[in-house]
């Protein structure tokens, strides 16, 4: 009977112990109050949290938004004459290119005239003096003045990173640039002080060189700055990162040119060769090829192999060129 009385007190006692460990105890020790303060310590922060989320966010929508609105603005649209003529570095206006055209088209065809030849390849010099010509010349300007920018280019980008980290401002970057660059960087950045000047904000300013220069390093260079202007960030760092992009693409484009130029060698021979022979054919028996243009057949044979040779050319130039 004792026995079962000790038990019964002492599972008594147990119980006791634990309801008091477990309601009492927090109290009497402090851990309740303790809790609400970490609880009220770990509010603020949170909250901090969600707005620093937040402020992520909106960010992210920014940029997103701003990269749509460039992108969209940078598609391919048919470019205007003098759009084309001022992107080849020229000052033309349309009446004397159409003037140069004339003259080209009335010296081709009198000096094909002049050599006796049909009346159907005197119109077709003359198309080739009138468009043909004048329209290779400005692809050829163009192309090289845009060489010349995308080589100089992330030398100007390296003037404005340089010059943010000394604390210049950004205008003052570009004005160093529009003084001190070579052409044709610094002519496109003295236009971009002018649309400033003018009345232009920084981004849109820039947005401007795209349609002047119309490649990728300088819709990356308006993408950052737009970003930069509409969203803040570190200009610094993402001209920085933008440079070495600019420098990996020229260095891939020099790999690209080494690796492809034993097809654009034997292109050149291929495409030679006509001539070459023809040449060779004339100076050993000039009574046999003279049949190609002293008779009607023979320049409907010329004017079909100008066209295949055409053909064939165009071909190899798209099979030897890359773009990335």
């Amino acid at each position: 009977m004792n026995t079962q009385l000790w038990a019964i007190m002492g599972l008594t006692m147990v119980a006791a112990g634990g309801i008091v460990h477990v309601f009492l105890f927090p109290h009497i020790s402090g851990e309740t109050k303790a809790e609400k303060r970490r609880a009220v310590l770990r509010s603020p922060a949170l909250k901090r949290g969600n707005s620093h989320q937040a402020d992520a966010a909106n960010r992210r929508k920014q940029i997103a938004e701003t990269i749509k609105e460039l992108g969209e603005r940078g598609k391919k649209k048919k470019q205007s004459l003098q759009t084309r003529i001022a992107q080849s570095g020229l000052s033309w206006s349309r009446n004397r290119y159409f003037v140069v055209a004339f003259a080209s088209a009335a010296f081709f065809g009198g000096l094909v005239w002049s050599a006796g030849a049909h009346f159907a390849v005197v119109l077709a010099a003359i198309g080739v003096g009138g468009f043909g010509i004048p329209t290779w010349m400005l692809s050829f300007l163009r192309k090289r003045r845009l060489k010349k920018f995308v080589n100089e280019f992330p030398n100007a980008v390296d003037i404005i990173i340089r010059g943010v980290k000394a604390g210049l401002p950004l205008g003052d970057c570009l004005r160093v640039i529009a003084t001190e660059s070579a052409e044709p960087v610094r002519g496109e950045f003295r236009q971009i002080i002018e649309a400033q000047a003018m009345g232009f904000t920084t981004g849109e300013a820039v947005e401007r060189i795209v349609d002047r220069v119309p490649i990728p390093e300088a819709s990356f260079f308006s993408i950052v700055i737009n970003i930069q202007q509409k969203a803040g960030g570190n200009l610094a760092e993402a001209l920085g990162n933008l440079s070495a992009v600019l420098r990996d693409r020229k260095k891939m484009n020099a790999k690209i040119k080494a690796m492809s130029s034993e097809a654009r060698a034997s292109a050149y021979i291929i495409g030679s060769l006509p001539f070459i022979v023809s040449g060779m054919v004339y100076i050993t028996s000039p009574k046999y090829i003279e049949l190609l243009w002293t008779t009607e057949t023979g320049n409907f044979v010329i004017a079909g192999c100008a066209i295949w040779m055409c053909i064939g050319i165009l071909v190899m130039k798209n099979m030897i060129n890359f773009d990335i």
